[in-house]
């Protein structure tokens, strides 16, 4: 059935509103709310961050006595259960409302569909699925991490237009503008947790933080390293700095003791978990055990065998690639991925294009990988 023009802008624009929470929520979804009456908007909210009033109290709050007989649009189902606030169900009760236009159910397999329940008992009508492939894009790290129990994982890479990573020499900086750079630390803002290798670290030893010109972050992602064997160098800037940003190496049972007492004195926590029969992380395992810390998101800012491992062993939901307009050659130039690759073109990994835009004199490319 065709959705109502009507419904379809005022939940546009209660997904616009639920945008501003991008990178603040977690592990709640981002989520915005309209209240409308007569044909007007009388009221507008969106959830903050986790702990903060939902976004319907807030728009019903705005509305007052106008909520009376309002409609409520919501692009995810109101909650209908005690957390760190009240259920919103009750306020929307409370509040008089006559109509409820959620663009999706929860997907939380605890509680899907009982905040819709509630509200049709008591006599208030709602309808579902309004805008509902866009509801769940905006949420989509917050639906798999409720599904799934693991994260939403973004691998990012930086090319130049023959698709290297780096030179020969393994020079890298800088493949891609500053404009693209910026972006980076924009997609950092919003994902729960950044990744790379050991090789990533010892090569180019990066911060992994957020570094945007104005006000400091609300937050800083976790920062995780990939080390089966704990060779990330003592004097390595993110070693220096795990005091300041939150900051957890990945390793095995093969690591040495002395090395993990080191690292924990300088304030990186470190989390051991199962190897592969070479010795190296397994990252499957390990997007659980993330899952268990409450990590949603993750940008994988990886090197090549990084890249490989996490398109083979099949984590990765979404691929970017900064494209800038250079040639590097060389067959000893890294690429963006690495391993043996396939033999021949048609078992080639395929991949969906989503979209493609500038970004200063560089392309952003984002696809979803296809796993067949």
């Amino acid at each position: 059935m065709k959705n109502d023009p009507k419904d379809e802008r005022f939940m546009r624009l209660a997904l616009r509103l639920a945008q501003k929470g991008k990178g603040l929520t977690s592990p709640n979804p981002m989520v915005g709310a309209v209240v409308v009456k007569g044909g007007a908007v009388v009221g507008t909210g969106y959830h903050h961050r986790a702990g903060k009033p939902h976004a319907e109290v807030l728009a019903l709050r705005q509305a007052g006595e106008k909520a009376k007989g309002a409609t409520l649009y919501l692009n995810l189902e109101p909650c209908d259960h005690f957390g760190r606030t009240p259920p919103c169900t009750r306020a929307i009760l409370e509040a008089g409302v006559q109509r409820v236009v959620a663009g999706m159910k929860d997907p939380n397999p605890l509680v899907s569909g009982r905040g819709i329940k509630r509200l049709k008992e008591a006599g208030v009508r709602v309808e579902v699925g309004v805008c509902k492939e866009a509801c769940q894009e905006l949420n989509a790290a917050f639906i798999k991490g409720m599904t799934t129990g693991t994260p939403w994982v973004i691998l990012k890479a930086a090319v130049s237009l023959d698709g290297k990573t780096a030179t020969r020499s393994g020079d890298s900086r800088w493949i891609s503008s500053g404009t693209s750079r910026r972006q980076v630390h924009r997609l950092r803002r919003r994902v729960d947790a950044v990744m790379v290798g050991i090789g990533t670290v010892r090569r180019d030893d990066p911060l992994l933080n957020i570094r945007l010109p104005g006000k400091s972050p609300a937050r800083q992602p976790l920062r995780v390293v990939i080390d089966s064997r704990l060779r990330i160098p003592p004097a390595s800037r993110i070693v220096r700095t795990a005091e300041a940003f939150p900051t957890l190496v990945v390793t095995t049972p093969a690591a040495p003791a002395d090395k993990r007492d080191k690292l924990k004195k300088a304030g990186v926590k470190i989390l051991v978990t199962r190897g592969d029969r070479r010795g190296r992380v397994k990252l499957r395992p390990l997007m659980r055990e993330l899952g268990r810390l409450g990590i949603q998101s993750v940008l994988l800012e990886g090197g090549p065998a990084l890249n490989a491992g996490a398109l083979k062993e099949r984590i990765v939901d979404r691929i970017l690639v900064f494209m800038a307009p250079k040639i590097v050659g060389g067959r000893e130039a890294p690429q963006m991925v690495g391993g043996e690759g396939v033999w021949r073109m048609k078992n080639a990994r395929r991949a969906e294009i989503l979209k493609v835009r500038r970004i200063g004199p560089d392309l952003m490319i984002e696809a979803k990988p296809l796993y067949g």
